[in-house]
């Protein structure tokens, strides 16, 4: 089992958390780009989540969380010397990481701000002029800038109602980059709609060039080995390929992403009443909990 050595909220309304696990063989290896499956306890479900950070020395690796399900709701609840069953990785194919001559562009999304850190942190120490773009809802939703402005030339902080930064999208602030320099590479990590609005972006079309553009397409797993299937999506050109083995970090120009799209909401009826059950059940138990103290 793999201890919480460290855990906090990064948000005022706790709809984020950062968690420091205790998992030295899974820092040993990992690198951007690379995900861990996650498993509570002995009748939990297995969660992929990507790394956002790990520290060698330490044994440690970091995990961002959004709880939104049954599992990463429960996930939110443990504390610090809590332990965890199964956390098992890295998983999947590491980050591509040179020295390129133009600099390279990560743009993270929501959640997708943790993942894009070890990436901009490895392709820095490769010697690379490296610009981060980072988007939220509102300033609230916004974490670890610090981080990303220690491991960044550049760092663009987008709000939708302009609470922070500049107001609009990250695919405002990555247009007006295309339009003033030269780039190597995009890299996007972020709901899986605003990947294709990048990509979308960056394949060169009217008055911009086209930049080859890179997006992990972790929210759509499940077993994340290889055996399930579940992860599978379509390319452009007609192949058939799987997220855990083939990426997650793949080509975002080659991604039928209105497929993609499809595909990943099929189990929500299925999560809305897992999670309804959930929370029907912890509601009752709390009822149970403060009925025992006043006896």
């Amino acid at each position: 089992m793999n201890k919480i050595v460290k855990k906090r909220f990064l948000n005022d309304a706790h709809s984020l958390f950062e968690m420091k696990i205790e998992a030295p063989l899974v820092a040993k290896k990992a690198h951007g780009g690379n995900f861990v499956i996650v498993r509570l306890h002995k009748k939990g479900e297995r969660v992929p989540l990507t790394v956002a950070d790990y520290d060698r020395e330490k044994g440690t690796v970091s995990i961002v969380v959004q709880p939104l399900g049954k599992s990463t709701q429960y996930m939110a609840t443990l504390e610090e010397g809590e332990r965890i069953l199964d956390f098992v990785g890295p998983l999947g194919k590491k980050a591509h990481i040179e020295e390129y001559k133009n600099p390279v562009v990560l743009v993270g999304g929501g959640v997708g701000i943790a993942p894009i850190y070890p990436q901009a942190k490895e392709l820095k120490e490769a010697g690379n002029e490296v610009i981060c773009i980072i988007g939220a809802r509102n300033e609230k939703l916004l974490f670890w800038q610090d981080k990303l402005k220690n491991v960044s030339d550049e760092l663009i902080i987008c709000t939708d109602d302009g609470s922070a930064g500049r107001e609009g999208f990250v695919t405002d602030a990555l247009r007006d980059l295309m339009k003033q320099k030269e780039l190597s590479r995009v890299i996007a990590i972020g709901p899986l709609i605003m990947m294709k609005f990048v990509a979308e972006l960056t394949r060169g079309e009217k008055d911009l060039p086209k930049v080859p553009t890179t997006v992990s397409l972790n929210p759509i797993m499940v077993d994340g080995t290889g055996m399930c299937g579940g992860c599978r999506f379509s390319t452009l050109d007609g192949q058939v390929k799987f997220a855990c083995v083939d990426g997650p970090d793949v080509d975002g120009h080659n991604v039928d992403f209105d497929n993609l799209i499809s595909r990943n909401s099929r189990f929500e009826c299925e999560e809305e009443e897992c999670l309804t059950h959930y929370e029907e059940h912890a509601c009752k138990l709390d009822d149970k909990i403060e009925e025992l103290e006043e006896k």
